[in-house]
């Protein structure tokens, strides 16, 4: 199983990026797919997930309103579109696929990890 994250850079605090991570090796559409973030030295904090299907999504309140997550199961690839990002928003950023919509804000629950992607937003 692999889940490739890609889309990070370096913006400034109002603009937009588009995360995305490629799923390969795992029945793709039977997966719940979650976002994460990690500052350094911080510990790892959910931010977005999406059902299987992409029918249910749960956003914490920190993104909610400026990140959307959506997810292409022909694909086999899940996005998250971050706008109005702001210099708070500053970390690498992590896919990964778990099982429930009730466990995926665990950490330690979700079954596979991205290797992460940095995003950088400048004051």
């Amino acid at each position: 199983v692999q889940l490739q994250a890609s889309g990070g850079g370096l913006v400034q605090a109002g603009d937009s990026l588009r995360l995305s991570c490629a799923a390969s090796g795992l029945s793709f559409s039977t997966y719940v797919m979650g976002w994460f973030r990690q500052v350094p030295g911080k510990e790892r904090e959910f931010i977005v997930a999406i059902t299987g299907s992409g029918g249910s999504t749960s956003y914490a309140d920190s993104v909610k309103g400026r990140f959307t997550i959506s997810r292409d199961n022909d694909k086999n690839t899940v996005y998250m579109q971050m706008n109005s990002l702001k210099p708070e928003d500053t970390a690498v950023y992590y896919c990964a696929a778990g099982h429930s919509m009730a466990t995926i804000r665990i950490i330690q629950a979700q079954n596979y990890w991205g290797q992460g992607t940095l995003v950088t937003v400048s004051s």
